[in-house]
């Protein structure tokens, strides 16, 4: 029995939760020594080199982020299984992500390495918890995935000509744009508020926690007409962006 009402798999809260993790990402690239936050194929890459280099203080500079991100989803699966009364477990876990990311914003830049830890145990709880839109397994801290599946829901369209294919690569592609503008948003405020600017990626958060006690969209977000002449994908996207797919 579900004990508090609140919708975790919408549109809405997947684009806002994208931007966020573009914004995270291009923070700790750009702003606390070229680690990423999200992307762990990267750290652990650059772990291995600079392990084959014999630099040990700069694979542990890329091995914490990874330790932590598994940290993250294992904190993430221990909120779903003892579930909350008061609140969704995937309520607690954004909320939780948005304390982290401001304590952050307060790390100096000499800790940068905890910075980073603290920022890829963040988004390991953000991709553990939030892993379908409308019932599509779509990640909103990474685009690899993604891709995939859009460009394999794009090709399925080309050959079916079945609309719910395109509407399912406009939802991938939507949400890929999300991360996108994410990034290019955290660039933007990266360069006036410097290690204080993660503050917006909680401002996000916020706003996606309390946009999870709304019960949920309407079936009619993506709208095909019924006439055959034609059908409309509407994907809208948080914070000014919407893409919006006709196909004839």
């Amino acid at each position: 029995m579900k004990s508090t009402k609140q919708m975790s798999d919408s549109i809405r809260l997947g684009a806002i939760l994208a931007v966020s993790g573009g914004f995270m990402d291009a923070y700790s690239y750009i702003q606390r020594d070229q680690v990423f936050a999200n992307a762990q194929t990267g750290n652990i890459l650059l772990f291995g080199v600079n392990l084959s280099e014999g630099n040990f203080a700069g694979a542990l500079h890329y091995f914490l982020p990874v330790l932590a991100f598994v940290l993250g989803i294992a904190a993430a699966e221990l909120l779903r299984v003892r579930g909350q009364r008061m609140l969704h477990w995937r309520q607690i876990s954004v909320i939780t992500e948005a304390v982290i990311l401001t304590a952050v914003a307060f790390i100096p830049l000499t800790q940068n390495i905890v910075a980073n830890s603290l920022i890829s145990f963040a988004c390991g709880i953000q991709v553990e918890s939030f892993r379908k839109i409308r019932g599509n397994g779509i990640a909103t801290t990474m685009c690899i995935g993604n891709i995939r599946s859009g460009t394999q829901h794009l090709f399925q369209y080309m050959q079916s000509k079945d609309k719910e294919h395109l509407i399912s690569a406009a939802l991938y592609y939507g949400i890929i744009g999300c991360f996108v503008t994410g990034a290019i948003i955290g660039n933007f405020f990266i360069g006036i508020w410097h290690e204080k600017s993660i503050l917006c990626s909680s401002l996000l958060l916020i706003i996606s926690f309390i946009f999870m006690f709304i019960a949920g969209e309407k079936d009619n977000i993506f709208v095909i007409s019924s006439g055959g002449s034609s059908a409309g994908a509407y994907f809208f996207i948080y914070l000014g962006q919407a893409l919006v797919l006709h196909c004839r």
